[in-house]
């Protein structure tokens, strides 16, 4: 249940380009200048992989560093409470409230064929975390996380483990997105069972396997999620644009080993290039 529920609120940063340079293809970048004494380590992973294995160069920043910074605080004791009383919708909504009879049919069939389960049981979950349930299907192999390899180094270094943003920080875009949207990709889903959702999943790991940060990018700009593609400002970039002040803090005081999404990466609104107008120099380790 951990797992499953780490996995509802970290799938945020599962997935703008401008004539701008494209940034090389890298996960690991280097941020260093604009008064740092050390170099610190961004790190873009991905939260559900078939094979989480830390490369040399990611072993090596890790060793260079003194503290790892993760979207959230996943030590957190009161992190699995935290997450299981924001799951739900506000206001009494229920998932009846937001669709037609017919499509309230689909989506019951849909559950059931695909969780063993009533709809009526999931009735006032929020739809989003509904959807994220079918992930590990879309994988088709045991589930590992890069979040958890790092963590993994960071207890062998007795190193602390820290986020970038609270559980209910996050847990709140899924309410500033209208369920309506939220419930529009769950019977997208349901319609094409799961179809799309795969042939996504699939070319968005083959874009990380390869590094691709910008076609990451790209990627998310041509999905047909509602939730991704009208709501990109709520998913991304404002919480972008929140973490750039937390990462200087953190940098300041101690060389810092960053892991986030990497879907955070690219963009005119990434975290790469809000780092370089802020002022620092972020370099592709490769």
């Amino acid at each position: 249940m951990k797992k499953l529920l780490l996995c509802l609120t970290l799938c945020l940063g599962v997935f703008n380009l401008s004539g701008a340079q494209e940034l090389e293809k890298s996960l690991l970048w280097e941020i260093s200048g604009n008064g740092l004494k050390e170099s610190s380590f961004l790190y873009g992973t991905i939260h559900m992989t078939c094979n989480a294995t830390l490369d040399e160069d990611v072993q090596k920043a890790m060793k260079d560093t003194k503290l790892l910074v993760l979207e959230l605080d996943i030590d957190d004791p009161s992190m699995q409470t935290t997450m299981m009383s924001g799951l739900y919708m506000k206001d009494g909504k229920t998932i009846k409230d937001l669709v037609s009879a017919e499509e309230y049919e689909t989506l019951s069939k849909f559950i059931k064929e695909q969780m063993g389960m009533p709809l009526e049981s999931l009735g006032n979950v929020k739809p989003f975390f509904i959807s994220a349930m079918f992930l590990p299907k879309l994988l088709g192999c045991p589930i590992q996380s890069y979040e958890e390899e790092l963590m993994k180094v960071a207890h062998e270094q007795e190193e602390e483990i820290l986020g970038l943003e609270t559980v209910e920080e996050q847990l709140n875009v899924f309410d500033e997105i209208p369920y309506k949207d939220q419930v529009a990709d769950l019977l997208r889903s349901a319609k094409d069972n799961l179809a799309y959702d795969k042939e996504s999943f699939e070319r968005m790991l083959k874009l990380y396997d390869t590094e691709d940060i910008e076609g990451m990018d790209t990627m998310m700009k041509e999905d047909k999620n509602l939730s991704t593609t009208k709501h990109r400002d709520k998913l991304l970039d404002n919480r972008n644009k929140n973490w750039i002040s937390k990462i200087e803090d953190f940098s300041k005081k101690q060389p810092t080993f960053f892991g986030v999404g990497a879907g955070h990466l690219a963009g005119e609104n990434g975290v790469i290039k809000l780092l370089r107008k802020a002022g620092y120099s972020v370099k592709a380790v490769n």
